[in-house]
């Protein structure tokens, strides 16, 4: 089974004076190249010295790249012809054949890379750029936002998970965006995988660590982020207090503002101001998208014509997509539908668990929990409807609903693996199932199991409902079967929790036989440091609270 599910833990050997640095460019229609400059120093949370450069302009690019994607054609529901001149404005560029890795496979669910580039190529972006970076040609470039828009195989919900700039990870072999010769796999700081392989690596950077399929991207820069606010007419913000900026060069009043794009743009980059923190200022940025979204999906926008055409017009030049995307007109209602969705439910906006990096402290690493946040994205699988045996075709017997903590299950290893079974069984607790026994099983000739297997007794009539609930936890999904296997060496397993309503004695024991192709078992519950990195923006609807 391949490996794409690595997640980087606290490495005290590595030293990033030594990490290779190359030169990057801005995207292929635009013709420019430096090195890009070396990353700030600075803690990975709470305060900081020196004067907020474009640290928090770079995250509030990729968050209005949500806005711009979701709303690109959602007026060709009613109006296309008023707009399509419009749509030919967006950037495209292919990265097909700079994705040199292995790839997760795709589950259906629609999964959308957004990215915010500090490029200084182009009239525009020249001013915008890093104070370290404000060199003659002004042409390199990096991300300081990386975040995933994760749509579900149903298309009815969504999640915006953020990766920390200042995450230490295993960066893949890339090629490079400007030479095009392989780079060696190194351990790196995240968004130096923009650095110099562009896209395309971020994309395999991202793609090997959280085994998560991606579909397409999009970018946006400084320019972007003033036009896009712009063409909305500004957002509407609220503070509790007024703000005398001299290094965002913002100033405002206590209360409500409306923002046009510059002084967004200061907003957004604002640090000394509250406590200081990053914390604090990542959550008025959270908000602040959740603005965007909701005015760039509002029916004020979208049943006027003219606004929306400027609009789309301000956001096709502001972005850039793969091909697939920007010329798939039903991929885009898709998003447009769903960003509807994320509005109404609220904009759901989880980081990646991190933990200082014992090697760095002005690094981050991702904890043990990331790995089940990335497992819950990638198994978010569609949950088809099990056909009906011809046996239930000819019965009055209802399907009973039956909960995870009420289905008793014994694992069993069916490969060679040692301690294949306890490491499934841990995983089922976790997602409450209720664990008793583990064992071996041996196929007829010898060999391991090629495909995970699930059977129950054929004389408990309700069986295989409970069956059914264990198979639509597993990944791939097993097909029940009448039956039980001969387990070679059982043992109990304790479950280390009780869940209050689980199963009572006499109910049926269900037997999990892993094969090799097991993946995981589906992530539903997740840990207490996923949902307290979770912020539901669009219910924070005015800050001065």
């Amino acid at each position: 089974m391949s490996d794409y599910r690595s997640v980087p833990v606290a490495d005290p050997v590595h030293d990033r004076r030594t990490a290779p640095t190359q030169p990057g460019s801005r995207m292929a229609r635009r013709a420019a190249a430096a090195a890009p400059p070396p990353p700030e120093d600075r803690p990975p949370h709470g305060r900081r010295s020196g004067g907020g450069n474009g640290q928090g302009k770079m995250r509030a690019l990729a968050w209005i790249s949500i806005g711009v994607t979701s709303v690109m054609v959602a007026g060709s529901l009613t109006a296309y012809t008023v707009y399509r001149d419009a749509l030919g404005n967006i950037g495209q560029k292919s990265v097909k054949e700079d994705m040199i890795n292995a790839r997760p496979p795709d589950t259906g669910a629609l999964n959308v890379l957004l990215v915010g580039s500090d490029t200084r190529a182009g009239d525009g972006n020249a001013k915008y750029g890093q104070e370290l970076a404000r060199t003659a040609d002004a042409g390199g470039k990096r991300t300081d936002t990386i975040i995933l828009m994760h749509i579900s195989p149903n298309r009815d919900k969504a999640q915006l998970i953020s990766f920390p700039r200042d995450s230490m990870v295993q960066i893949p072999r890339c090629k490079n965006e400007t030479t095009k010769q392989e780079m060696p796999p190194r351990r790196d700081m995240i968004n130096s995988a923009y650095n110099a392989g562009g896209i395309a690596c971020t994309m395999s950077t991202i793609e090997t660590l959280t085994g998560i399929r991606i579909n397409h991207f999009v970018e946006v820069d400084f320019s972007g982020f003033k036009n896009i606010v712009d063409a909305l007419g500004g957002i509407e913000i609220c503070l509790k207090s007024g703000v005398n900026d001299k290094a965002s060069k913002l100033v405002l009043p206590p209360g409500k503002s409306l923002l046009n794009g510059e002084k967004a743009l200061g907003y957004v980059r604002l640090r000394k101001y509250g406590d200081g923190s990053d914390i604090q200022r990542i959550k008025r940025q959270q908000i602040f998208i959740s603005k965007v979204i909701a005015k760039a999906t509002s029916n004020d926008l979208l049943t006027d014509v003219g606004k929306l055409r400027d609009f789309i017009a301000a956001a096709g030049r502001s972005v850039t997509m793969d091909p697939d995307l920007a010329n798939d007109t039903e991929r885009l209602i898709e998003i447009a539908t769903s960003a509807k969705q994320l509005t109404a439910g609220g904009v759901k906006l989880t980081t990646v668990p991190w933990a200082p990096d014992p090697a760095d402290e002005n690094r981050v690493v991702w904890t043990a929990d990331a790995a089940k946040l990335f497992t819950a994205i990638r198994t978010d699988t569609e949950v088809a409807a099990p056909a009906p045996s011809a046996s239930a075709s000819t019965s009055t017997k209802p399907k009973v609903a039956v909960k995870p903590e009420q289905v008793r299950v014994q694992v069993l290893n069916g490969t060679k693996t040692v301690g294949k079974a306890k490491e499934v069984a841990d995983q089922l607790v976790e997602q409450g199932f209720n664990v008793v026994g583990l064992g071996n099983y041996e196929s007829p000739d010898g060999t391991s199991l090629a495909k995970s297997e699930i059977h129950y007794a054929k004389s408990i009539t309700s069986a295989p409902d409970y069956a059914d609930t264990l198979a639509g936890a597993v990944v791939p999904k097993p097909s029940p079967a009448e039956g039980k296997v001969k387990a070679t060496n059982p043992s109990l397993y304790t479950n280390p929790v009780v869940t209050a309503g689980a199963a009572p004695k006499g109910t049926p024991v269900i037997q999990l036989v892993v094969g090799e192709d097991f993946d995981s078992v589906k992530v539903t519950k997740l840990p207490d440091s996923v949902n307290n990195s979770t912020i539901t923006a669009s219910k924070q609807t005015n800050v001065c609270t």
